[in-house]
């Protein structure tokens, strides 16, 4: 099956936008994201995946005795990825391609981590679905973006602001991943929300199989 307009159109962006990208964020992972990857990605366990790995943000922060496999869309940022991890000295297995449409077996993995990835994909349902599939029984599902915020009016503020950001880059913040990690069938172990609602961390386990 080949890949939709929206696809290659996204991968036009972020190949676009990777040599600035890391420029571009640092003053939202200062002031906006804070802390969340350090609350996050080292709870990460075992053979994990990085699904929109980027420019390799998440690298510096996985705990030693883990193996990285990441993916993404964008070449560009692929590469950015791989001389990331070259400076650390972390190795990483990194491959092109769709998260909603992972190009690993059932129950790969045991961590599955996504990043400031949900809030730019076409279809966050599917995305879930795939962690859901390539991670083992009991493996563990960590999820960090901007999500829709608790106060009304920075909520409008947001809507207004998708007008503009959905057409340019596919980006949403009206968005929300709990209600749909918990619709996939996962249990949720923990959750924290920052800066009036925008942003959300999720802990959450895939419960073993029936029988």
């Amino acid at each position: 099956m080949g890949e939709s307009g929206g696809t290659v159109k996204a991968r036009r962006i972020w190949d676009r936008v990777a040599p600035s990208y890391d420029r571009q964020m640092a003053f939202l992972e200062r002031h906006m994201f804070g802390d969340g990857r350090v609350w996050l990605v080292p709870r990460a366990a075992g053979r994990v995946l990085d699904v929109g790995v980027g420019t390799g943000q998440n690298l510096a922060h996985y705990p030693d005795d883990v193996t990285i496999t990441g993916l993404d869309l964008s070449p560009a940022m692929l590469a950015l990825a791989r001389r990331r991890a070259a400076d650390l000295g972390r190795a990483i297995d990194l491959h092109e391609g769709d998260a909603g449409r992972l190009p690993f077996a059932d129950g790969s993995f045991d961590t599955v981590v996504c990043a400031l990835s949900l809030c730019t994909v076409p279809d966050p349902v599917a995305v879930i679905a795939e962690a859901r599939r390539v991670l083992a029984p009991g493996g563990r599902l960590l999820l960090l973006d901007h999500v829709v915020s608790t106060w009304p009016p920075v909520h409008w503020f947001q809507w207004v602001f998708e007008r503009f950001t959905i057409p340019a880059a596919g980006e949403h913040f009206t968005r929300r991943q709990v209600p749909l990690v918990r619709a996939a069938g996962f249990t949720i172990v923990a959750t924290r929300r920052t800066r009036a609602g925008t942003v959300e961390c999720v802990d959450a386990i895939r419960p073993s199989d029936p029988g």
